[in-house]
């Protein structure tokens, strides 16, 4: 075995990803793979780096992002995933997805969050995977096939009903050639109005696709709310009845009539898992963030706008506060406001962490990019889940934290050769100190840079370095499930 490589990091606190005991160590790089784990003090490498005890981890996994048209804008675009140590992101969550749909027309909302009709031209996930091909992102990307944009495709936009036979066979047929073209799963948004008026067995009809292909269901449930134990039912179902693997979309108990209900709802979804393949996701904060929808204003649960097409100046303000300068109730301002989106304080704190520590947990940031003033997990979803809740609540371990943001996502996902530090694994790794390490985003200033992040590598090169910002390097490729 050669004893040179490309890079060593020496001296590293090690997380493996898999949440065994930190290790003291070096760790070798040779193109995008590790070569060596352990004493390396005979190896020499082009750079050597000598960490001095920070710790070294897999690079994060974002198990839920909404980044399908930020990963082809170049590094700036991905700086609020890179700078958080985030290596590979899934995307096409919630029913939306960029592919395979072209739009003449700005897309019905929630589809609206990943932008106007001119970035809905992937006719094909193919075609969406060659853009990634020949314009690389920085960072890994895995992608989902959402059922909105299907159903946009196959209904001719009459989204208010049930889908025909011949509707779901079709949706069927095109998420059949995604899979095949190196998509990994099938995602819905059932909450959304675009998608609710689907019922059980359509999305089973979609969804028989993923047998064949080994595919994954994910889906933000119908209910969240006062239905949460039906909904939670229906996607075990769902799965049960295609043969897949279920994922909740960042679970929680929406609505002060709801608080505690996580006490029910974790137990049961970790019952369920000794029957059937089911975990969930969750991000690490009391608030939501989705589009602007009036028709389901509470008077109780406050909402902050994050944009707004034809008053982009209220970004960042509350509804309560531009309902009182325009001399108007809550609902006729968001009418006024719309196309518009906003971050909803609609969950408790108590339930978020019992959530979060559920042996089930992933973190995945559900984070809106092209949101003009985003919800705060976009840019410290990650360095939140280590600083505050490992280190200072005490949550759960360091190792923990690492694990629920690595190689258990990457177990979940299939996702292969990644979420691990052993030689052999992809070079996707993060350094970063864990006595500083923390989120600097807030509600007030959402897209601060967060603390103790020092560097990141994708792929074996490095993506970003604290205190310099995003390097040129669009290291990035696409994962498929189950597929080095």
């Amino acid at each position: 075995m050669s004893l040179r490589c490309d890079l060593i990091i020496r001296n590293a606190t090690i997380f493996d990803g898999l949440g065994n005991p930190r290790v003291s160590g070096d760790v070798a790089v040779t193109e995008d793979r590790i070569v060596a784990v352990g004493d390396l003090g005979a190896w020499q490498g082009d750079r050597d780096v000598d960490v001095d005890g920070k710790a070294l981890a897999p690079g994060f996994i974002d198990a839920h992002t909404h980044d399908d048209r930020a990963v082809l804008c170049g590094p700036e675009c991905m700086l609020c995933k890179m700078s958080q140590g985030v290596t590979t992101v899934v995307v096409g969550n919630c029913g939306v997805s960029l592919s395979p749909v072209r739009m003449t027309s700005r897309p019905v909302p929630p589809l609206d969050l990943l932008g106007d009709e001119s970035w809905w031209t992937f006719d094909s996930f193919g075609e969406y995977a060659d853009r990634l091909a020949r314009d690389p992102s920085p960072v890994n990307t895995y992608a989902l096939i959402g059922h909105m944009s299907l159903r946009v495709e196959a209904m001719n936009g009459d989204l208010q009903r049930a889908a025909t036979d011949k509707e779901a066979a079709h949706m069927q047929a095109r998420l059949k050639e995604a899979l095949e073209q190196g998509a990994s799963g099938f995602s819905t948004g059932l909450y959304y109005p675009p998608n609710m008026m689907a019922p059980t067995d359509e999305v089973i009809a979609v969804a028989e696709a993923l047998r064949a292909a080994g595919g994954i269901y994910v889906t933000h449930m119908r209910d969240e709310a006062d239905e949460v134990m039906r909904s939670i039912e229906e996607t075990l179902k769902i799965g049960r009845e295609t043969g897949s693997p279920v994922i909740i979309s960042h679970h929680k108990c929406s609505m002060p009539e709801n608080y505690g209900r996580s006490k029910v709802t974790v137990p049961f979804i970790e019952a369920s898992a000794a029957d059937q393949v089911v975990h969930y996701d969750v991000y690490p904060y009391a608030a939501g963030s989705t589009v602007l929808m009036p028709d389901r204003l509470r008077q109780d649960i406050a909402e902050q706008i994050t944009w707004s097409i034809p008053h982009p100046e209220m970004a960042g303000k509350m509804l309560d506060d531009i309902a009182r300068l325009w001399g108007l109730d809550r609902r006729s301002a968001a009418i006024k406001l719309l196309p518009a989106g906003a971050i909803k304080f609609q969950m408790n704190e108590g339930d978020v962490q019992a959530i979060m520590a559920g042996k089930l947990a992933m973190i995945g940031s559900d984070g809106l990019p092209h949101d003009t003033y985003p919800h705060p997990r976009l840019w410290g979803t990650f360095p939140r889940v280590l600083g505050h809740y490992a280190r200072d609540l005490k949550l759960f371990t360091l190792e923990e934290a690492v694990r629920k943001m690595t190689g258990h996502t990457a177990s979940v996902y299939g996702i292969t050769d990644r979420g691990v530090i052993r030689e052999g694994a992809y070079a996707d790794l993060v350094l970063f100190d864990p006595d500083t390490v923390a989120d600097a985003a807030t509600y007030a200033a959402p897209t601060e840079v967060s603390i103790g992040i020092l560097e990141t590598w994708i792929n074996g090169q490095s993506a970003y370095v604290y205190g310099e910002g995003a390097t040129e390097a669009r290291a990035g490729r696409l994962v498929t499930r189950g597929k080095a």
